[in-house]
């Protein structure tokens, strides 16, 4: 099984998120697994949670993996509120 990285800018939120999802939606149809690059991001909305939600429910659909990479302090703290922490695995 082939993983490609998709790298993450400042933010993820309604602004951009369509681009990222459609990002690694093109990644999983490739089939082949993501790791999401946030090394960058320090600002995820629920909109942004949602996308990675959806993208993991993609790519355990096709049988791929969808990991999470370099996540912030901040950000981490805005899953662990929401409760999304739990649901992601961590490269």
């Amino acid at each position: 099984m082939n993983t490609e990285s998709y790298k993450l800018g400042k933010e993820l939120d309604s602004f951009n998120y369509q681009e990222v999802q459609d990002g690694i939606l093109a990644i999983l149809e490739k089939g082949n697994c993501v790791v999401l690059d946030m090394t960058d991001c320090h600002y995820i909305s629920s909109t942004g949670l949602r996308v990675l939600l959806y993208s993991k429910k993609v790519a355990a659909s096709k049988g791929l993996k969808f990991s999470l990479h370099g996540v912030s302090a901040e950000v981490k703290d805005i899953m662990s509120v929401t409760g999304f922490d739990n649901f992601f695995e961590y490269a």
